[in-house]
C-alpha cells in the first residue's frame, strides 16, 4: 500500500506503482483553479498542488515507464521533444508563478511517488524558503548585446610582377605592416567590444538586485555573421524598476550603436539556483 494522500491518487485508472510524480516548481501560496486544464508533460494527469509542510509543491504524476531515465535521455535528445517539454514545463510555472514568487525546478525532476517528492523537497525547505524570500516582488529581464562583426579582412593588392631587388623589399616591408596594422586593429576592436559588454553590464547591475552573465550565443544561435554577441546577461529586477531598466537599455543603444536586445519579465529561472 503506498503512502499517496486522499486527492492524490493517479488518474487514468491507473496504480501508484505505475506512475512517478513529476516536481515543476515550489511556491508558497497557489490556488487551484491557476493550474486547471494545463496538460503539463503527460495529458490525462492533472497537474496539481502538492503540500510540502509550509510550501506548496506543482506536480503532476506521469506514467512511470515513459518517463525513466533512458526515455528522458532520448526526448531531450530530440530537438522537437525538448521545445515541447520545456514549453509545457514553462508554461505550469507561469501559471504557478501568476499566484506569487515560485522557484522553478530543473526540466525532468521526478520522483518515484508524491511521499517521495515530499520528503525530498522538505529535506531542502530552508533554502527554497530562502529563495522564494529573494525573488519575491521580481522577475528576470535577459539583455543581449550585439557589435558588428568587421569589414571582410582586406585583399592583399601587391602586384604579383612586383620588381627585383629594393623594390620586392619595401613592397614586403609594406605587406608586413598593413598585416601589423590589420592584427591591431582587430585587437583594438576587441577591446572595444569588451569595454562595451562591461559598461552596459555595470549601468544595467545597478539598477538590479541580482545580475548573471550568461556564455554569449553563437553565429548558429544569433543569426547574421555580420553581428557577434558581446553580452548575454541576465537582471533580477524589482516590478517598479522596469520602466528605468527600459531607459537604460535605450540609453547604451544610442550611446554605443550597439544592438541591444531587451525580453521579458520572466519568472527567475537564472536566480533560483543562488542564495
Amino acid at each position: 500500500m503506498t503512502t499517496q494522500q486522499r486527492g492524490e491518487m493517479p488518474a487514468n485508472g491507473t496504480t501508484a506503482a505505475e506512475t512517478a510524480t513529476y516536481v515543476y516548481a515550489v511556491c508558497r501560496q497557489l490556488t487551484a483553479a491557476a493550474l486547471t486544464g494545463l496538460p503539463g508533460l503527460a495529458e490525462g494527469f492533472p497537474v496539481r498542488a502538492l503540500r510540502c509542510g509550509a510550501l506548496t509543491a506543482v506536480v503532476q504524476h506521469v506514467p512511470a515507464a515513459e518517463f525513466t531515465q533512458e526515455a528522458w535521455e532520448r526526448r531531450l535528445s530530440d530537438r522537437t521533444q525538448l521545445e515541447r517539454c520545456a514549453r509545457a514545463h514553462h508554461e505550469v510555472v507561469v501559471a504557478a508563478a501568476a499566484c506569487g514568487p515560485t522557484a522553478p525546478l530543473a526540466l525532468a525532476t521526478l520522483y518515484r511517488s508524491d511521499e517521495r517528492a515530499r520528503q525530498a523537497l522538505g529535506e531542502d525547505a530552508a533554502r527554497f524558503a530562502a529563495v522564494l524570500d529573494r525573488i519575491e516582488g521580481q522577475a528576470e529581464w535577459g539583455v543581449k548585446v550585439s557589435l558588428p562583426a568587421g569589414g571582410p579582412r582586406p585583399l592583399d593588392r601587391t602586384p604579383p610582377d612586383a620588381p627585383q631587388g629594393s623594390g620586392k623589399a619595401g613592397a614586403g616591408r609594406a605587406y608586413l605592416e598593413r598585416k601589423r596594422g590589420l592584427h591591431q586593429a582587430r585587437e583594438q576592436r576587441h577591446d572595444r567590444a569588451l569595454q562595451t559588454a562591461e559598461d552596459v553590464d555595470a549601468a544595467l547591475s545597478r539598477l538590479a538586485t541580482a545580475a548573471r552573465r550568461l556564455r554569449p550565443h553563437g553565429q548558429e544561435m544569433t543569426g547574421p555573421a555580420s553581428r557577434r554577441q558581446i553580452l548575454n546577461a541576465a537582471y533580477l529586477l524589482p516590478h517598479n524598476r522596469a520602466e528605468e531598466l527600459a531607459e537604460a537599455v535605450e540609453t547604451w543603444r544610442t550611446r554605443t550603436g550597439a544592438q541591444i536586445e531587451l525580453s521579458g519579465p520572466w519568472v527567475p529561472y537564472s536566480f533560483v539556483g543562488e542564495v
